[in-house]
């Protein structure tokens, strides 16, 4: 289990600042129970448990939300304009932005068609931009520019800087990852 001392750690500071044993929390289209007593959490659409980059990914938003950390600032940010993002960008843009790219690249209005089964919209960012709600009051932005002759197809992922609260670097690129694979 690559991901037992962060669940650990993370199930620790749940529990010191809980004052409930169960909660639900909604993602993408999905809601999650989580049980501290047990140390669970099940995807309510599939009742199976969250695998556990989710499960961190879920816990680290929950204590964010209890500790009232997330409180969107309305200055939207890419990854590399957070702490040593611009350094770990290379990685960020093969996990995250080049499969975003494989998918929609060469049709970047097909984008719209997750708005089908996403909790999202249009946005006039860019001809083909939309904006999806993953966690309550947690909106990312997804953004496409067609390539032409000159350049090759482009994508972008901003987020509010409010998320660097509750997420770190990699929590941020395990999550984008996680919604390029929901969309």
């Amino acid at each position: 289990m690559p991901y037992t001392v962060a669940l650990e750690k993370a199930w620790k500071d749940l529990e010191m600042i809980s004052s409930g044993d169960k909660y639900s929390v909604s993602l993408l289209v999905d809601t999650y129970e989580v049980d501290i007593k047990e140390k669970r959490i099940f995807s309510n659409s599939c009742n199976i448990p969250a695998r556990e980059y989710l499960a961190i990914l879920i816990l680290h938003y929950l204590i964010g939300s209890l500790r009232n950390t997330y409180v969107p600032s309305g200055e939207w940010i890419s990854f590399k304009q957070i702490e040593g993002g611009e350094t770990y960008y290379p990685a960020f843009h093969k996990g995250v932005i080049e499969p975003l790219l494989r998918k929609y690249g060469k049709n970047p209005r097909g984008i719209f068609s997750a708005l089908e089964r996403l909790r999202g919209e249009k946005i006039d960012v860019s001809e083909t931009a939309i904006e999806i709600t993953t966690f309550p009051e947690i909106k990312v932005r997804i953004i496409l520019y067609e390539g032409d002759e000159e350049f090759e197809p482009e994508a972008n992922m901003l987020f509010d800087r409010a998320l660097t609260k509750i997420y770190s670097m990699e929590d941020i690129t395990v999550f984008f990852h996680f919604i390029v694979g929901s969309i």
